[in-house]
């Protein structure tokens, strides 16, 4: 049986007329093993076409292709790529070697798509180049050899597989003379070998070395002679008969395992179907040989990825440190929120609206009916406190007992306002003025607290003050600037006159600073805290001696002690729904407006993050589409050695996996370099770091560089996969 048979081959091609052009017609013709045939005839008289459909990258034909018994138009996409690799050896006249790769990696290519093991591809390798002379040169690049040792290189690229047929096309036609010569001396020894070598020329000093000269012409077989002076070489050397190089130990690539490629291969049926299935199943790119080759790809053009990685590090970059920024500054403002509240004291104030959310409005502006329209009065308190209850009935135990008389009660008054309208502290400068005279001091104060229940002494900034009592009070941090001293202990013991206007009310005498507050991010400004009930006697005082009833400080506020964090989130969770007349204290709101303002600044920097990474996104597509179009002719020829759709999406999508992890690894590394420096600058000029890089963002970050890496190079993947081969091959 002949080893290529082509029956009544017609191949045609379409114009962009929507004309048809014949480029073969009628083509029978036989091949057998063995034999150097030299395929002649004028540029565009079909030869590179019959080349291209006996090497299958070209399907698109009618008639009949049989390889050892077998019809090239019964195979399927993946069996023609196994015929490929397998059967088939190309040897082209511009080499088309890949430039990135050593002389090593260009010949085990082939090897490497059927996921040999590497010492095994690697030995065979090694061999073939040794007996074609190129031992010496395995570590060079394509571009450090001459023209015949790129041929030869080529040449041990073919043979690597142990194929059946080797393809030639135009094999000496970049070479001069005497190199031309020992190419074709190496293609006949092939030859004499046992292999069948078809070389397309268009030089009849080429042909007539061969064993038989087939001329064609506009399409057409017109000539089919054997050279009767032909002369075998009975000992090659090359293949050296034995075929050592084909039979190592564990070869699974072994060429005689491809029986239903084979000319002794059984013919029933069911058999050679079964060995087309068993062997579709295996011999195929795996991903850590993806890897290793896209490594070798990458690093050719190292400058271009390196770039491209530090672009999308930076988007990756700005997108931790916005999340670091928004956690730091949240975490910040919670942190000190926890020294305004206590998880199990839940605080009511009034929010100025009803309860379904109106807001309230008054045609008296007056001091005291804004804080009036804030206080509680007793039926509001019980109101509270019985919806409160109800709502709870079903859900805790728990109870609201606010009868201040009850030894259980659990309700506690305050009251907070805004006093720079209402009231100062003085004291007497123990300087003298221009004229000799001591002077009075005085400043507003901004708000007036009463001291919360839930606060302690790790609320004082000053180790040697306490929590103030009667005739105390106690000062935010901008006190130490109202007595001009450096050190905030300086400030407890201080004697001052505290001035307030209540109602018709005048409170003036004499107070003791007991300690200095922590106030955060308000300790510039004024802020007294002054005991409730202290307060509220003095009040009473005050209206005793205008005969007046004696009701003392109407609360602003409701201290409620819910025993645990539990029952305080039920009763939010009813407030939240039910009341929206009622909110939590000054400070809880201030925090919580803060947080909200951070929260939607944190949403704002994280969507400007990710139109960053839309970009970076966008420019590794374009940067991968162009890597296509400039690698179009590799493609070509890994198609041509049996590279399937798979195996080049693969190539290309981990090419763009590996630009993810890079891309990760360089924003983890740069992100820890940059915030360290931010978080020494910030604690060095506000003491604190509202920076929080949570491990968690990093490995978010590292994930989603490679996500996007990899949707990225999803349509550059695909478009090689898709590219013609033949096309490809073509490309300049």
């Amino acid at each position: 049986m002949s080893v290529l048979e082509l029956k009544n081959v017609y191949k045609a091609y379409k114009l962009e007329n929507k004309d048809t052009f014949t480029a073969l017609s009628d083509i029978n013709v036989t091949f057998d093993k063995g034999e150097l045939v030299s395929i002649v005839g004028e540029s565009g008289s079909g030869k590179s076409t019959l080349m291209n459909l006996i090497g299958g990258l070209d399907s698109d034909y009618t008639g009949t292709i049989n390889v050892s018994g077998h019809d090239l138009k019964d195979f399927k996409d993946k069996e023609l790529d196994d015929y490929r690799k397998k059967k088939i050896g190309f040897v082209f006249q511009s080499f088309n070697l890949i430039p990135h790769l050593s002389v090593l990696d260009n010949v085990t290519i082939g090897l490497t798509l059927s996921n040999e093991k590497e010492g095994i591809k690697n030995q065979k390798a090694i061999e073939i180049l040794t007996k074609l002379g190129l031992k010496d040169q395995i570590k060079k690049k394509p571009t450090q050899l001459s023209g015949g040792q790129k041929q030869r290189v080529a040449i041990a690229r073919a043979l690597i597989n142990d194929p059946d047929i080797i393809l030639a096309d135009e094999p000496t036609g970049a070479l001069d003379s005497g190199t031309s010569h020992q190419i074709l001396d190496i293609l006949k020894e092939i030859a004499d070998g046992g292999k069948l070598v078809i070389m397309v020329t268009h030089s009849e000093k080429v042909a007539s070395v061969s064993s038989r000269i087939v001329e064609i012409s506009d399409g057409r077989i017109v000539r089919d002679n054997k050279n009767n002076d032909y002369k075998k070489i009975i000992n090659t050397t090359l293949l050296n008969n034995s075929k050592s190089i084909y039979t190592l130990k564990n070869n699974h690539l072994n060429n005689s395992t491809y029986s239903f490629l084979s000319a002794d291969a059984d013919t029933n049926t069911k058999q050679v179907q079964q060995e087309k299935k068993n062997e579709a199943s295996k011999g195929h790119l795996s991903f850590l040989s993806a890897i290793k080759l896209s490594i070798h790809n990458m690093w050719a053009s190292k400058i271009k990825n390196i770039l491209m990685s530090i672009g999308v590090s930076i988007s990756l970059i700005s997108m931790i440190l916005m999340l670091s920024f928004g956690s730091g500054l949240t975490g910040y403002i919670s942190d000190q929120a926890a020294d305004f509240s206590n998880p199990t004291i839940i605080t009511l104030s009034k929010s100025g609206k009803d309860r379904d959310g109106n807001k309230l409005t008054s045609s008296d502006n007056s001091d005291i009916n804004a804080i009036t329209r804030r206080a509680f009065s007793d039926a509001e308190i019980k109101e509270v406190s019985d919806d409160i209850n109800n709502y709870l009935a079903d859900k805790t135990d728990f109870k609201i007992i606010y009868d201040q008389n009850d030894e259980n009660k659990n309700v506690s008054y305050g009251f907070s306002v805004p006093a720079f309208t209402m009231g100062t502290i003085s004291y007497t400068s123990p300087k003298e003025n221009e004229d000799g005279e001591l002077e009075e001091l005085s400043t507003p104060i901004l708000y007036l607290y009463t001291t919360p229940p839930y606060y302690t002494e790790k609320k004082l900034l000053t180790p040697d003050g306490h929590l103030c009592k009667e005739n105390e009070i106690m000062l935010s941090a901008a006190a130490a600037q109202f007595f001009g001293v450096k050190e905030l202990d300086d400030c407890v013991g201080k004697e001052v006159n505290l001035n307030i206007t209540f109602d018709k009310y005048h409170i003036r005498l004499p107070v003791t600073v007991s300690a200095i507050v922590d106030v955060s991010v308000f300790s510039s400004a004024m802020i007294m805290y002054i005991d409730y009930d202290f307060l509220d006697s003095r009040i009473k005082m005050e209206q005793a001696k205008e005969n007046d009833e004696q009701t003392g400080i109407v609360p602003t506020l409701l201290f409620i002690e819910t025993e645990t964090k539990d029952n305080k989130d039920l009763i939010e969770d009813y407030i939240k729904e039910y009341r929206k007349d009622l909110s939590g204290s000054v400070e809880e709101q201030l925090v919580k407006m803060f947080t909200e303002m951070l929260n939607t600044f944190s949403i704002a920097l994280t969507v400007i993050a990710g139109i960053s990474l839309a970009v970076a996104m966008i420019m590794i597509l374009v940067v991968m589409y162009m890597s296509v179009s400039e690698r179009t002719k590799e493609i070509g020829v890994l198609k041509s050695i049996g590279a399937r759709k798979k195996d080049i999406k693969l190539i290309f999508s981990t090419e763009s996996f590996l630009v993810g992890v890079l891309s990760g690894i360089a924003a983890i590394i740069l992100t820890l370099l940059i915030g360290g420096i931010l978080i020494l600058i910030f604690n060095s000029i506000l003491g604190f770091a509202p920076l929080r890089m949570l491990w968690y963002y990093f490995v978010e970050a590292f994930g989603l560089s490679i996500v996007i890496s990899v949707i990225a190079g999803l349509y550059p993947a695909s478009k090689a996969a898709k590219l013609d081969p033949v096309e490809s091959l073509r490309r300049e």
